[in-house]
Formats: C-alpha cells, structure tokens, sequence
C-alpha cells in the first residue's frame, strides 16, 4: 500500500524519533470485564483527542490509548485516584498505567461490546504449517510465514511504550536520558514475542551541540567521576535496576547481571506482557539494528528469506533461545545477508558500498572503528535481480550445505568469502568491530549439524521440483521442512554427509534423534 510505501522511505532515526514521542502521548489500561467500548473512548475524549487506540489480551483486556496531545495525560491523571490502601500499602508513584472498573455492576449483558483483540503472539507451528499447505507456491508460503511472524504495529506501539514507561524512571535521576529500543524490535526482523531490548541513553546530543560556546569561560558541570565508565554503567543501572523493583508498577523478576560483558537488568514488565533487558547506551549494537533496518527495508524478499530460514532452524533445533554453543538468530540473519550479496547480481549492497554513498552527516566512529553507512534509503539504487524466493531458499540451503567453512569465514563489509583469521568452526565477521567473529559460540558439532540440515533440506526441495503434488493435504514445499526431520531421515542424512569429519558425524546422528534441546546439549556439550 501507499502508506507502507511512505513509511518505510523514513531512515531509521525517523522512525525511531517518531515512535519514541508518540509512546509520550500514551497510556494504557486495564479495563472493566464487561468493557463497553463506545463508552470507554467516550469518557476518555473528554481529556483530549485520541489519535489511536487498540486492545489486548493479557490477564484481561487491556487498552493502549495514544492521545493527540501530552496535556491530555495530565488532564487523564488528575482524574485519577490512588488505589484504596486498606490491605497493602502502596508506593505512591504515579505512572501511565491505570485500572478502570465499573461503578456500578452492568447487570444486563446489552452493556458489553465485544471488542477486536489485537494479537501480541505469532501462532504455533502446527498452525503455521496447516495455513502453509494452502497457499500457491513457495514464495507465497514464505510471505504467509512472515505475515504470520513479524511485528505488528500494534505490538511495535507496545514495545515503545515499555521503554518510555522505564524512561519516567530514569528521568527522575537524569532529566534529559532517554531509553530506547533496539535489536529485534526495531531492526525489520523481529518476531511477535520476542524480548524487547532498551537502552538507556545521556547523550541527547541535538540540545549540547547547538550550544554555541560564546563567552569567557570554559564552561562544565561537576560530576562524580569514576575509574571507569563501565563502572558508572554499572552502578547506573544497579540503582535504576533497584527502583524499578522497589517503585515500578507491574515489575517483576529484576535480575541485575552487572558482571557480563555487556552489564544489564533484565525483568519482566507485566503490564505489556514483555521480557525486558536494559543496558546502557552501546552505539555499535544501535548501528547493527540501523544496517539490518536498511537491509529489511530494501527489498522484500530480505525479509521473508530471513524470517524463513530462522523458523527452519529453530524447528530442527539449529538455534535455541538459551545461551549456548548454539548458532543465534543474529549470526544466522548475518548469513542469510550474506548470501544475498553473493547473488548475481547481488540482491543487497556489501557494507562497504553502503559506507561509499555515505555523507558528513553519516560519518560514524566509534571506538576506533568506522561505523558509517549512508542512512537515506533513496540514494541505494533496488536491485536489478529478479530470482523468485523459492529459488533463494533452495540455493541458500545449497550454498551452505557445500560452504567450505574449514577454509572460509564470512566478510559482510566485501560481500566475499575470505580465508578464516582464526580457527572457530564459523566465522563471520563483526560488521563493525573488525576484530571480532559473531559466531565465536558455536562449536564443530552444531555447524555439522546445521550443514547436515540445510543438505537434507536443499534435498528436499530438489526432490520436490521433480514430483508433482498428489494431494494437498501432504505438508509440501515450506510446510515439509518445518517437520522435525526426525529418525527415518538419519539414514538419508548419512548418505549426504560426504565430506565431513566422520569423528562428529556419531554425536551429530545421535542428536539429530534427539528432540529436546536438553537432551541436545548432553550430546553436542562434549
């Protein structure tokens, strides 16, 4: 449609900005069981113009209201009382979550409307599947599954709101901190209940550059200072992490893992229903989720490859949602974009061509490492390929299945197979910090495992092109590779082993007979 047309030319910190100051304008509510719609938005009007609303499920329905006017907020509030302490003391911070009940109990069932629920959760893959063997073709398969998956602008409005109901917190130390998204929340390729990752920002930088240095003096703020700036991080976030849990309403299950390389807080935020991590500003995980967004945006086709092929893998237990020596969806989605560079043509531009269109205002260097790449969207040309997705996904799953992963790593900024630096199984290069290998996790047995999976699965579709359908009711196409490949096909994955090491081939055979990812780690955790 147009509309998606416009806001998808927006460059990411447009986007971003926008949802960021439309979260300020919104509350949410807990509404009456028997909810009345009409009257609701009705009462409601009386404090300021509603621009948006929808409702949710979530231990009751509850309203997301995004006003016209921040003022609107304030009027809302001061009608507002406090909770009845008669049995729990209460800590009085006002925020803008609220519970609206009836005064008066409806008896007769003419008062309730039932209103359209908006879904914050993707469905299961059993349902996926029986919606898949539906459609027409592969590709039309794989746009059901990104349908299906990908983040709706409601649950996008959810996700903005958390963080600016965490920001309020945070403002009462630091007035002009901001917290934000980023990662799978606002990267393109998020799926419906994914964690909502938000990090804590000081520098507003728009208000200290315009500052114009005029006058006699060097001018500065005292400020405690500290050793080292991840020791004001974590003490930063030990204390907001201590006031959410003391102070914030519907917080809960706030771990503080400070010590981690990247210390945060993580908790769950019942209101919105979402896993929370916060962390403090990193500027070079902001530029990953700003190069995937531009990728996402460019073609189609990007976005339905990669929502496919991580399905695909968390079926077949490739990734998993713990920490191990598993492959993450980050380091997957980086190969799936770098597969696409490789097409000729190429389908997505290599970084470093992206950091060639680049201007002043998109020169980006962060710790050493340069980081730019252009942001405006109109100035990448689209892509003369026209390949069909099926035809992507059965050579993706080609591609690497014949990889030579012993001898090559992955080069996203040349968009070429280099020879590896170092001797992890997988090696992809950090896009930005060129030093680093994304997928230094995973070990020997999971990369054969994956190779194994995507043989079988190129396999699968070769097979496929040749044999006509006889009846629609068989799981085809996409539908036959998100079932668990399970014990009939150990036999025929033997015979695509070739060439590699038969030491793992064992382990590998044995955990592909096993299905659960505990069972799993005993076999591959060597």
């Amino acid at each position: 449609t147009d509309a998606e047309l416009n806001t998808r030319k927006k460059t990411f910190t447009e986007v971003q900005s926008e949802r960021l100051e439309q979260a300020e304008r919104t509350v949410l509510i807990k509404c009456p069981s028997k909810l009345n719609e009409k009257k609701l938005l009705q009462y409601l009007s009386s404090h300021g113009n509603i621009k948006s609303h929808f409702f949710f499920e979530n231990h009751g329905i509850h309203a997301l209201i995004e006003f016209s006017e921040m003022d609107s907020i304030a009027s809302l509030q001061d009608a507002i009382g406090v909770p009845n302490a008669a049995e729990h003391h209460v800590v009085p911070f006002k925020s803008r979550l609220f519970t609206f009940t009836l005064k008066k109990p409806v008896s007769q069932a003419a008062e309730e409307t039932s209103v359209h629920l908006s879904p914050q959760s993707h469905i299961p893959v059993k349902e996926l599947i029986q919606k898949l063997c539906l459609a027409d073709s592969i590709s039309s398969q794989m746009y059901v599954l990104l349908k299906e998956y990908q983040l709706t602008e409601e649950n996008i409005k959810l996700r903005f709101l958390a963080c600016s109901l965490v920001r309020d917190f945070t403002r009462a130390y630091f007035p002009d901190s901001t917290v934000k998204p980023f990662g799978s929340s606002v990267n393109t390729f998020g799926k419906l209940g994914c964690d909502v990752d938000m990090f804590l920002d000081f520098h507003d930088l728009g208000k200290h550059a315009t500052k114009t240095k005029k006058g006699p003096f060097e001018m500065e703020y005292q400020m405690k200072r500290l050793p080292s700036e991840r020791l004001a991080t974590q003490k930063i976030l030990s204390v907001i992490g201590d006031c959410l849990d003391n102070f914030g309403p519907g917080c809960v299950n706030i771990q503080k893992i400070l010590n981690a390389r990247c210390p945060l807080v993580k908790f769950s935020h019942q209101p919105t229903g979402f896993q929370c991590d916060l962390s403090v500003s990193n500027s070079i995980a902001i530029r990953s989720s700003e190069l995937l967004y531009i990728y996402g945006c460019l073609d189609s086709r990007v976005r339905a490859l990669v929502f496919t092929v991580r399905c695909w893998a968390r079926v077949h237990g490739l990734t998993n949602s713990v920490p191990g020596t598993w492959i993450t969806n980050f380091s997957l989605t980086m190969m799936v974009m770098f597969f696409l560079q490789r097409r000729s043509p190429p389908i997505i531009p290599t970084l470093d061509q992206l950091k060639g269109l680049a201007d002043e205002k998109d020169k980006h260097v962060i710790g050493g490492y340069d980081c730019s790449f252009v942001s405006d969207l109109s100035k990448i040309k689209p892509t003369k390929n026209t390949e069909a997705l099926d035809v992507l996904l059965g050579d993706f799953f080609e591609y690497f299945g014949n990889f030579d992963f012993r001898k090559n790593s992955l080069n996203l900024r040349k968009g070429k197979e280099v020879n590896k630096p170092e001797s992890s199984p997988l090696y992809i290069w950090n896009p930005f910090e060129q030093d680093l290998n994304i997928s230094k996790n995973v070990n020997q047995p999971q990369l054969e495992k994956f190779v194994a999976m995507a043989r079988e699965s190129a396999w699968i579709l070769q097979k496929e092109d040749k044999t006509q359908r006889t009846s629609s009711k068989d799981p085809w196409g996409l539908a036959a590779l998100l079932i668990p490949f399970g014990k009939s096909s150990s036999s025929k994955v033997k015979n695509r082993m070739k060439g590699i090491g038969s030491e793992t081939i064992k382990s590998l055979l044995d955990s592909l007979k096993l299905n659960h990812a505990s069972s799993l780690q005993k076999a591959v955790g060597k």
